[in-house]
């Protein structure tokens, strides 16, 4: 097993062919440059040919680019059946790429050069050889991925290795055989690797897996043991269909579990990093279980684990959270006990102890606030507020005497819209507004900012940023009540806040109002407090 293991990242090319992923050229320069500076080996940039300008436009500015770290990859085929390879305009593309690596796939399994080719074995042979030899005389560094490698050595294991071999003849420097339909299992997967280091003894191989039987992270660790010494996947496991292997797991996997050296040193702390920024210019939610790098990998929520975490992190953690740039969550439920309650009320009274009877008022309010359907594991400026109420120390910015919503339609245009009035008093003063928005919580939010701005204009410092709404038990009809769950951020901190009610309107002000309270009480700390009449 070799002690360094190359990264070759797939997410510019094979990523972008999941569902609902469509990076512009100016994201794929940021990606790439995002996973230049955490160190990988490889950045497949994409497939450069007349169908696809926005990759060629990609290897263009490339090339002006300085890479601290990683070479830039082209992706493309083989050669066409009956066309030489200094004539086909695929390869030619390929070499006007400038990439300094060009990776090429060809077919491992004779039932694709048959019945997808259709062309004869000693052909598909021939386009293999030929097309990695016309590569390397233009003296890149080539990589020859046997597609649907597996399955084809299951259904013809010499043909499949001959597929590799003639890779091989042509001067190929690394050869990597693909489960491309993702069914294959580990143990099977470990054998057929075997097999192969065994057929090519000295060899440079790699693995490059998908993800069709949730296997493609397994698959790709146990060839590694089987010696195999480039990984190929993507940031996020973003790929088609069910999606390619997640770097995001295998790297954290060989660096901390097997001590494989795979980035240099120090450079895994960025791997979380790393993940939300592909997801934020992949314009995707952020899987929150994502092994290491999700939001929930290191959240804990039951007593029991809380306090146990709390006295000794490993004894619920199998890694640090800060190994991979992550951190620890404790989550407050029903399900939590005093040393969930004491660790979050830390945060606001670092010096609180354990026998604090503010911890056990805390402790029941929660309890029976969920009962009615609060939750305050994304919550917990709600939870924040609940305590210094609880303390009789929360901030009273405001009072309020009143609002009222209107929804309508105008007839012009057949958009609806809404309209918010708002009464209240600040510091003696007491303002009467309203605001117009595209739906009753924001004409209530406008109403509600343009009250208290002259006031705080620390205002203008908070922006809302997320806002949802959940039917609690669907047993009432329109009755039923909802919870809205806000986030909010001032650009340094984000933070959530909850409201419950059977009226939506109630429920999204009760959120709107911590968020609000919550955020110009951080900010006033340096002003001198002012207290409404």
């Amino acid at each position: 097993m070799p002690d360094k293991i190359q990264i070759y990242d797939t997410t510019l090319r094979d990523g972008c062919q999941a569902e609902h992923v469509n990076f512009t050229v100016e994201d794929k320069l940021r990606i790439a440059q995002a996973l230049d500076q955490i160190g990988v080996d490889f950045i497949e940039g994409g497939w450069p040919n007349e169908t696809s300008p926005r990759d060629l436009e990609f290897f263009e500015r490339a090339r002006d680019l300085e890479w601290a770290h990683a070479q830039i990859a082209a992706f493309g085929s083989t050669r066409r059946a009956s066309v030489h390879a200094e004539e086909d305009s695929q390869l030619q593309q390929l070499v006007e790429s400038g990439a300094p690596v060009i990776t090429i796939f060809g077919k491992s399994w004779d039932l694709h050069a048959r019945e997808i080719l259709r062309c004869s074995l000693e052909e598909n042979l021939a386009m293999i050889e030929e097309s990695v030899a016309f590569l390397k005389a233009q003296g890149r560094t080539v990589f020859f991925d046997g597609e649907h490698f597996f399955d084809g050595y299951k259904a013809d294991a010499a043909y499949a290795l001959e597929t590799l071999r003639a890779a091989q003849r042509g001067g190929a420097d690394g050869l990597v055989p693909c489960d491309t339909n993702g069914g294959t299992l580990p143990l099977e997967l470990r054998d057929l690797t075997d097999a192969v280091a065994a057929a090519f003894p000295g060899v440079p191989l790699g693995i490059h897996c998908h993800n069709d039987a949730g296997m493609a992270d397994a698959n790709s660790l146990v060839a590694v043991l089987a010696g195999v010494r480039q990984v190929q996947g993507t940031i996020n496991g973003y790929g088609e269909r069910s999606g390619n292997a997640n770097l995001c797991t295998i790297l954290p996997n060989l660096e901390l579990k097997l001590g494989l050296r795979c980035l240099p040193e120090g450079k895994l702390a960025d791997l979380t990093f790393l993940s939300l920024f592909v997801s934020e210019l992949a314009n995707l939610p952020h899987n929150s279980r994502l092994p290491y790098v999700g939001r929930s990998a290191f959240a804990h929520k039951g007593g029991m684990h809380v306090n146990a975490v709390m006295k000794y992190p490993a004894s619920f953690e199998h890694v640090p959270p800060e190994s991979v740039g992550n951190e620890r969550r404790v989550l407050v439920s029903d399900q939590s006990g005093r040393s969930t309650i004491l660790h979050k009320l830390q945060t606001l009274y670092p010096t609180m102890h354990r026998e604090d009877p503010l911890i056990q008022q805390v402790l029941e309010a929660v309890k029976e606030r969920e009962n009615r359907g609060y939750e305050y594991e994304a919550a917990e400026a709600s939870l924040s507020l609940l305590a210094m109420k609880l303390r009789g120390e929360l901030p009273d910015l405001f009072r309020l005497h009143g609002f009222r919503v209107m929804v309508a339609k105008r007839y012009e245009d057949d958009v609806p819209y809404s309209e918010a009035t708002i009464k209240l008093r600040v510091n003696g003063d007491q303002f009467h507004t309203a605001g117009e928005g595209n739906g009753p919580v924001n004409a209530l939010d406008k109403a509600l900012r343009k009250a208290l701005r002259p006031k705080y204009p620390e205002l203008d410092l908070l922006t809302l940023i997320d806002y949802k709404v959940r039917v609690l038990e669907a047993t009432h009809g329109t009755a039923t009540a909802v919870r809205a769950l806000i986030q909010t951020t001032d650009g340094e901190e984000t933070w959530g806040t909850v409201g419950v009610h059977e009226n939506i309107i109630q429920a999204s002000w009760e959120a709107l109002v911590d968020s609000i309270i919550y955020g110009l009480n951080k900010h006033l700390t340096n002003r001198d407090e002012v207290r409404p009449d």
